[in-house]
């Protein structure tokens, strides 16, 4: 089998493994950073549904859930670092995009919201 057949056979697993192993990476990559975003006076912002957020969430992050973050842009202020968070890691991302767009300078996704409790 030559590399063509095994990424025509394959590529969708090698592809969803990859994006699975990037959300992993990054994640941690916040959660190491989180004590000193933390000094930085940095926002926790959870985007999750607000069903979701009032069956539980972590102490001090504000529930803008997605579909209402571009409305509600005015809640999150832009001199400090942003944390987004949700259930996966997927909504969170893409808050992270809309946020940046808007101009905000320092927006990290740590992914699960039960991450912010480490």
């Amino acid at each position: 089998m030559n590399i063509s057949d095994l990424l025509a056979n394959y590529g969708p697993y090698f592809a969803l493994a990859l994006w699975f192993g990037y959300k992993w990476w990054n994640s941690r990559k916040v959660q190491t950073l989180l004590p000193s975003l933390r000094a930085q006076g940095a926002v926790c912002v959870d985007v999750r549904a607000a069903t979701e957020f009032a069956g539980a969430s972590a102490p001090g992050t504000i529930n803008i859930p997605l579909p209402e973050l571009g409305k509600r842009l005015n809640e999150v202020p832009k001199g400090v670092p942003i944390i987004v968070c949700c259930a996966s890691g997927s909504r969170s991302g893409m808050a992270k995009l809309l946020l940046q767009k808007a101009g905000y300078a320092e927006v990290h996704n740590i992914g699960s919201w039960s991450k912010l409790m480490a």
